[in-house]
């Protein structure tokens, strides 16, 4: 790439003098002006033409003849506000290009690019202290965190007419959303969603709240909604179902949700009124059940790993039953961890009974010790326990583990569809799809956009700063879809999926990805195979250099770095340029 000076004559006007570089890109030659220097006298568009050349000019050499007055990442701010853009999503928030719509996407770029408190995120979109281009090339300014705020509660009065969009996009009649919950711890008590319940990160001294996401089948994020703490799984799958009916207008979509999401009552009181088909499976006591009814039969699995079976308790329902070889002797080694685990404590509980100094004495304080200790191993129907006023003792209940064993990895999935619907072997694969959300979940929490920890005490704060995070989400999963030939992820499932024999057996990679991933990592056009987040570091360093001509009375320009060649694979596979 050379910067040059370009004279283009303007008919009766005087000549228009510009500063440009060029560059060949797919061997066409292409130019970019970067400054107009028409109001320039001609000695001084001469020095400069000489500087650019390389000559000295008075005591000045061509290394000499810029002074870079500030120099800030943009590569990475290309990629993820261009793929913003070329989602549509500015036009769905607002049609007007007005302060809270610029603010709203600089904020949801950021928490992509760089996840921050709000308090941070503004001083780096601040025109001052900026850390990228984002804030100059959104037009922000002299942002205020009262404003930033401001920009949140404009965003959430926005999240209905933006999920129904994403929804009309993404879903379709008598097509499939895979529905989820999680839950976040919250600092502070003041917000009154934050309340203390069972939680999914190990946190049960913080309050929390929950979250359930609306995923399309290839797991693309559609919608959110926010819960107090404590809220149970299927109290939540009402709010679901009225939105696709209502809210998205479908008249007819399958729900796929866990065990614990979608239980018989819910499917009972929630989906079966409102005609909506579904995708679940049954509990592990179930599936025992089931067993000693003579529903199933483990030897049905000597010739196959998936097999369709019914009976009179799920009256209108297929159950497909599955057994996957893999999980089971991982769950066989599991409860055998577990229960020499639990033993190893018991046995001091046993000592402690026994021994002669300050011996431990009473039924309620020896099974109040023993009660905590197996609730939390949930380990309590393994063993059998003698508790008197001064001994215990314990043996492992062996009928028990026995039971369980037998159904060492089976399990069944149930659904309201029919045979001519779909098949056992697509409906096990879609329940699978299930772990797209977790990944969406694992993402969202940890991986790159860091909805945790939650600082906002106000309940629409909160709202809105999960949908913000959501629509981060949902701008990085098509990121990672369109660089995947890049990245360590497989570009090629289609293959991979084509290769895998059974959907209950282990996911496979594609050829493809195998020699990406345990090759030399690097792509089949010799280009470095990378993480989403080493990419969007490597992109960051395309800077936007701020300079200025030493030649007095000369004005600023800017000069962007040019990209290498991965760089510009980057950007291309995202439909952008810089």
């Amino acid at each position: 790439m050379t910067m040059f000076i370009d004279v283009i004559p303007n008919r009766k006007s005087p000549p228009a003098v510009l500063l440009r570089e060029t560059w060949r890109e797919n061997g066409k030659i292409k130019k970019k002006t970067i400054a107009n220097l028409s109001d320039w006298p001609m000695e001084k568009v001469e020095q400069f033409r000489r500087m650019l050349k390389g000559e000295t000019v008075g005591t000045l050499s061509s290394t000499e003849a810029f002074t870079i007055e500030r120099s800030l990442p943009h590569g990475h701010v290309a990629a993820a506000l261009g793929t913003l853009q070329n989602l549509g999503i500015e036009r769905l928030l607002s049609r007007s290009d007005t302060r809270e719509r610029r603010i709203a996407v600089a904020l949801i770029v950021d928490r992509l690019l760089d996840p921050q408190s709000k308090s941070a995120g503004v001083r780096s979109l601040h025109s001052e202290t900026a850390q990228s281009t984002l804030g100059s090339i959104l037009r922000i300014g002299d942002l205020k965190k009262k404003e930033a705020y401001e920009a949140m509660d404009w965003l959430l009065l926005q999240q209905e007419r933006v999920e129904h969009a994403l929804a009309k996009q993404h879903f379709q009649e008598g097509g499939f959303a895979l529905y989820d919950l999680t839950s976040v711890a919250i600092e502070g008590h003041k917000c009154p969603l934050a309340t203390h319940g069972y939680s999914r990160d190990g946190r049960s001294d913080l309050a929390q709240i929950e979250f359930g996401l609306l995923c399309s089948k290839d797991g693309c994020p559609i919608s959110v909604d926010v819960f107090a703490g404590n809220t149970a799984d299927p109290k939540t799958v009402a709010t679901q179902v009225k939105k696709m009916k209502k809210r998205f207008g479908l008249s007819r979509v399958v729900l796929v949700g866990d065990r614990g999401m979608l239980t018989s009552a819910r499917l009972r009181e929630d989906l079966g009124p409102q005609q909506i088909d579904w995708i679940t499976a049954l509990r592990a006591p179930d599936i025992q059940d089931l067993l000693a009814k003579g529903a199933w039969q483990t030897s049905m699995f000597d010739q196959q790993d998936i097999a369709e079976i019914s009976s009179p308790d799920f009256p209108g329902e297929r159950l497909v039953a599955c057994r996957n070889p893999l999980l089971a002797e991982e769950r066989k080694r599991k409860r055998e961890d577990l229960l020499q685990s639990t033993e190893k404590k018991l046995e001091k509980i046993v000592m402690a009974t026994q021994r002669k100094k300050n011996p431990l004495r009473g039924e309620d304080e020896i099974g109040l010790r023993v009660g905590k200790l197996l609730g939390a191993s949930c380990m309590a129907k393994h063993f059998l326990l003698t508790i008197t006023k001064n001994s215990f003792s314990f043996r492992r209940n062996e009928d028990a583990i026995e039971r369980e064993a037998a159904t060492d990895g089976i399990f069944i999935v149930r659904t309201s569809l029919q045979q001519e619907d779909m098949q056992p072997a697509e409906i096990v694969a879609t329940y699978k799809s299930l772990s797209r959300v977790e990944r969406a979940f694992r993402t969202i929490k940890s991986l790159d956009i860091h909805v945790r920890p939650v600082r906002h005490y106000d309940e629409d704060r909160v709202r809105s700063h999960i949908f913000l995070c959501m629509l981060a989400y949902y701008v990085e999963w098509h990121m990672r879809r369109s660089l995947a030939p890049l990245l360590f992820q497989d570009h090629q499932p289609e293959e991979a999926e084509r290769l895998r024999v059974s959907p209950v057996a282990p996911a496979k990679r594609s050829p493809a990805a195998l020699r990406k991933i345990y090759g030399d990592q690097r792509t089949d056009d010799d280009l470095p195979v990378q993480s989403f987040h080493s990419l969007l570091a490597d992109l960051s360093t395309i800077t936007r250099n701020i300079c200025r001509a030493n030649i007095r009375g000369a004005g600023i320009f800017e000069k962007t770095t040019v990209p290498t060649v991965l760089q510009r694979r980057a950007l291309s596979l995202l439909g952008l340029s810089v």
